[in-house]
């Protein structure tokens, strides 16, 4: 059995560096600051040119830093599912898109950073990061396991739009679609239109599109989830599951 390569003194120190250019960059995030090459190579103590030999431009160091953030909030999306049993399927979605509405509204800027940013650009390095982590692949991974479960009814492709099927066929989205079969991709719509439900409600809350004291109370977020859930077999599961995320809401603003 062979034995894993340990990295090089340079290696390592190449890794520092971009850990660093994350860290600068989500704390001038977290201050109001402007995120620039200039603004982070100043607060590093370098050069702009010397942080070209680790992001070659600005579009380089936002997926880079998106990346790391949608990665890291990912982490905290699935303790919330774990805080349930693992075959709670329909309890940990919900937690964990209860959990996205929460970290999103306690940090707009990394929001912003990441989810209006398009992935979907040929020109986007995170199109191929995002194979390795993502909270997209975190909730439609769920998504498929309650479908899994409860074998709730899924389009049919060959009914869909020929742009759908286009979709569905060969998506361009952070998701999990290994191992379904030509049949199943009806699933991939549905995982589309969930995120558009979602994305939609959170954005308009973060970016204050939306009168404050609905917002505050959380109440068209509930409403968006409750007109989703019989989409995806879970009507009759309601009642408990709005109670799980009133409590979690409830939990959250008190923190």
């Amino acid at each position: 059995m062979g034995t894993l390569r340990q990295p090089t003194r340079r290696e390592r120190q190449r890794e520092e560096t971009y850990d660093e250019i994350v860290a600068v960059s989500r704390q001038l995030l977290a201050e109001g600051a402007e995120l620039s090459l200039r603004a982070v190579a100043g607060r590093m103590g370098v050069t702009p040119p010397a942080l070209y030999r680790y992001v070659a431009n600005y579009q380089e160091l936002v997926d880079l830093v998106a990346f790391e953030i949608d990665k890291a909030a990912t982490g905290r999306f699935r303790a919330a599912a774990d805080e349930l049993p693992e075959d709670d399927y329909a309890g940990r979605l919900l937690m964990s898109t209860t959990e996205f509405r929460q970290w999103a509204l306690a940090n707009p800027r990394e929001f912003g950073l990441v989810f209006a940013n398009p992935v979907a650009d040929a020109n986007c390095i995170r199109r191929e990061m995002l194979t390795l982590a993502s909270s997209g692949h975190l909730l439609t991974g769920q998504m498929r396991a309650l479908w899994q479960h409860n074998h709730h009814p899924i389009p049919a492709v060959d009914e869909l739009p020929p742009a759908v099927r286009d979709a569905v066929t060969d998506p361009v989205i952070p998701a999990e679609t290994e191992g379904l079969q030509p049949d199943e991709r009806g699933l991939i719509w549905v995982y589309m239109q969930g995120w558009t439900a979602l994305y939609g409600v959170v954005a308009l809350e973060v970016f204050g599109h939306m009168d404050p004291r609905v917002i505050e109370s959380g109440e068209m977020f509930i409403d968006t989830i409750r007109n989703f859930v019989p989409r995806v077999g879970l009507a009759e599961d309601w009642p408990r599951l709005e109670a799980m995320v009133r409590a979690r809401l409830a939990d959250s603003s008190g923190r």
